[in-house]
């Protein structure tokens, strides 16, 4: 710290306060700890408890312990880096700033959470808007120890330079998973942090310029500023794949937040766990608007009337079906607007009483007096119900349906599709079709979830269910009565319990859950707040499945239009949500690269632009120290001019993570010669990364990740991949902290544009 504190004098008062954070920071985590020993005490006293009392008390009991664990988890989460800022006034008030708030038995504050209104100024104070600040502080720790600070004297030169700690936290080795920028967030990232939750608020930026630490500190500082609001509703927070959750899944946490629902794309819908999409174009073709009329068509195929008349045996009893009686009971049903599985016990009704009708009449004749024959005969209707015949009859016109089974059924059957889908080609048609008990894909779930808002849920075999067990409660409570009928009226309370009372009090709660357990497993949440991360690449339905779950459109949108991997990707924000949130959208820009070099960037936009992307280009707060590199080769010499590469970053960063991006096609060819040389040490996102520092992924699985070095292998390919779109390798290129490596065997004529100059 010579540097900044050169003289003598200085040095030995830098000691002095060096030493006094730490006493400070060590009294800090004494609060912890004993915190934590507390909760841990008050959660053992509840699980000591066992199943005893009331399902009522029981309850309680699991709600109390899952509040102390969850409490348990924050404390745990925080425990690194609990500390790492410090304000003092211009009044002479000193705030240490932390990862939570902490306050002392007597509740005085030792320890400012950095989502708090007085944390603010720590992020956005400078010279020319001190906001009351005489000194920042950044304190550098080493897990529970305070290492060094660094004092920022606020001049007119602070917002033209990045300092020390931020320099020092983008040029640091990639670790595989994500880390926090709490204690070096810049000021316009901050106030994208701490706008309000009003409305929609897209966050536009270029590689590198923190969109996805933005997207999880506001996720963590909504919950915190509107915890009222949002404890009950919960925020979701949505990703490009599991790969990209894997990666964030430990910065919320960190960040003193554990209750938020964190999910991929092809995750959102319960139960569901979508697969990446295997053909572009079939991904393309669901993503259209048009696909909700055609999930309409197929919903409304299963409702049909019969060709021609046919009869049913009910009892015996043989009775006449015409189309026209069909015909009516669909039009019934559909009036009742209800989803298709509600709507169709309207159907089933209609037509019991329209058979009812016909077989009283056959049963009861009218009398020699013309009058009616009044005799009670409401059992025919069960009778009706329960035939075979009736039953196949009715499922025949009108199934009740699960969404899973409709699109399954919808994508491998040819004439289901094409009925439902006349709009679309033949090509299109062939395009959309697969095997019958495919896995679904990321682009089939939102498909799933419009069909389940139409079809709604099959809820009459468990009504059934639940009153036939309702009955055999109310029949057990009888019986327990009867059995105590004299000792009850010993006491007094004969007559005062009734058996529907007792059979009440033997209901089973629900266990209880936090709210985001809960969200999670229903379809028909909606949440307080949506985050969504890498937009650009979300189709229509997909859009369309998320703003279902939010009917206030209150979302935090974040991503780079020039990033979107297909070739019709939109070249403005406008036209992607004019369907969901017409003109209620703002827009907010970062515009300074943290990541990324500049010698990087400039060589990535020239490839997008080139393509005609619309390219963002953030100022670099680094030049960078390796130019990137254009290797061409044969294909015969290709895979040791890859070994090469990849043996020269090593030697560049030997503490890096090198990632290693091909397409899909590329890596069965060069993921056994990486696993030769360098064996054991090769990770491709499946388990756990532990140690491993070279990471072999597809563009697609690159997305909003980094790494130290990243090598190429045929770009080319890449766009070729994505028919002609140049923006998974721009999102390749641009994933590097350091040094870019490209190795192709193509031509110049199959060079994309753009990488000649390099």
């Amino acid at each position: 710290m010579t540097d900044q504190y050169g003289s003598t004098e200085t040095t030995s008062w830098y000691q002095q306060e060096l030493a006094a954070e730490r006493e400070y920071v060590a009294k800090l985590y004494e609060r912890l700890d004993g915190l934590r020993d507390e909760k841990k005490r008050q959660l053992a006293r509840v699980q000591a408890q066992g199943l005893q009392g009331s399902m009522q008390n029981q309850s309680e009991r699991d709600s109390f312990a899952t509040l102390y664990q969850d409490r348990i988890n924050q404390l745990n989460a925080v425990d690194e880096r609990l500390v790492f800022g410090r304000l003092d006034t211009t009044a002479d008030v000193t705030r240490h700033i932390g990862r939570i708030g902490l306050s002392a038995e007597d509740r005085s504050r030792l320890l400012v959470d950095w989502r708090a209104p007085e944390a603010a100024p720590f992020y956005q104070a400078t010279a020319a808007n001190p906001q009351g600040v005489a000194r920042r502080r950044h304190i550098m720790m080493s897990g529970r120890t305070v290492e060094a600070f660094e004092d920022d004297v606020l001049t007119a030169s602070d917002d033209e330079h990045a300092s020390r700690a931020l320099l020092s936290a983008v040029s640091a080795p990639r670790t595989g998973v994500m880390g926090d920028i709490v204690a070096t967030i810049q000021r316009e990232q901050d106030e994208i942090i701490r706008d309000d939750m009003r409305g929609v608020l897209v966050v536009q930026g270029g590689p590198g310029t923190g969109k996805t630490a933005v997207a999880l500190h506001r996720a963590a500082y909504l919950l915190y500023t509107y915890r009222d609001r949002l404890a009950k509703t919960g925020v979701l927070l949505v990703g490009p794949s599991q790969a990209f959750m894997n990666y964030i899944d430990q910065v919320l946490p960190s960040l003193g937040e554990t209750g938020v629902v964190m999910s991929s794309i092809g995750d959102v819908y319960p139960g569901i766990q979508g697969v990446a999409e295997p053909d572009p174009a079939a991904a393309e073709l669901k993503g259209r608007a048009l696909m909700a009329e055609v999930i309409a068509n197929a919903v409304s195929l299963r409702q049909r009337s019969i060709p021609e008349t046919t009869y049913v045996h009910v009892d015996g009893i043989r009775l006449r079906v015409r189309p026209a009686q069909i015909r009516r009971a669909i039009g019934h049903a559909r009036a009742s607007d209800r989803p298709h599985n509600q709507a169709r016990e309207v159907f089933v009704e209609h037509m019991v009483r329209t058979l009812y009708d016909q077989m009283r009449d056959i049963v009861s004749p009218k009398r020699e007096d013309g009058l009616v024959n009044k005799a009670d005969r409401s059992y025919l209707r069960q009778e009706i119900r329960q035939s075979v015949d009736v039953r196949r009859l009715l499922n025949l016109c009108w199934m009740p349906l699960t969404p899973t089974g409709l699109v399954d059924q919808l994508l491998s059957d040819p004439k289901y599709l094409v009925d439902a889908a006349p709009m679309l080609s033949a090509q299109e048609i062939l395009t959309l079709l697969r095997e019958p008990g495919a896995p679904f894909t990321e682009a089939d779930v939102p498909l799933i979830d419009e069909a389940a808002v139409l079809l709604g849920d099959i809820v009459a075999n468990s009504a059934q269910s639940n009153q036939r067990m309702k009955q055999r409660n109310l029949d057990t409570a009888e019986a327990a009565l009867e059995n105590v009928h004299y000792t009850l009226e010993d006491i007094g309370v004969d007559g005062v319990v009734t058996p529907e009372m007792l059979a009440a009090a033997q209901e089973p709660d629900a266990p209880w859950k936090s709210v985001a357990d809960r969200a999670r497993s229903d379809r028909t949440w909606t949440y307080g707040h949506i985050i969504v991360d890498e937009a650009q690449e979300l189709s229509h339905m997909q859009w369309r499945m998320l703003f279902r779950r939010s009917p206030l459109r209150s979302f935090t949108i974040v991503g780079d239009l020039a990033q979107a991997s297909g070739t019709v990707a939109s070249s403005d924000w406008s036209s992607v949500l004019q369907p969901f949130a017409g003109d209620n959208w703002r827009l907010s820009e970062l515009t300074v690269n943290y990541r990324t070099p500049e010698c990087i960037t400039e060589a990535a936009a020239k490839v997008a632009t080139s393509a005609g992307r619309p390219v963002t280009k953030p100022q670099a707060l680094r030049q960078g120290d390796y130019e990137p590199q254009l290797i061409r080769t044969t294909p015969a010499q290709r895979d040791q001019q890859l070994l090469d590469a990849v043996e020269l970053q090593l030697e560049r960063l030997p503490l890096g993570l090198i990632g290693i991006i091909a397409p899909n096609e590329v890596h069965q060819d060069i993921h056994p010669v990486l696993e030769k040389y360098y064996p054991g040490r090769i990770w491709t996102g499946i388990g756990r990364r532990r140690d491993r520092d070279l990471v072999l992924v597809t563009p697609q699985e690159a997305k909003g990740l980094e790494y130290d070095a990243v090598v190429i292998v045929e770009p080319q390919l890449i766009v070729a991949a994505a028919e002609g779109a140049v923006g998974d390798l721009y999102v390749a290129m641009t994933r590097a902290t350091q040094t870019l490596t490209l190795i192709t065997t193509a031509t110049d004529q199959q060079l994309p544009v753009g990488l000649h100059d390099i």
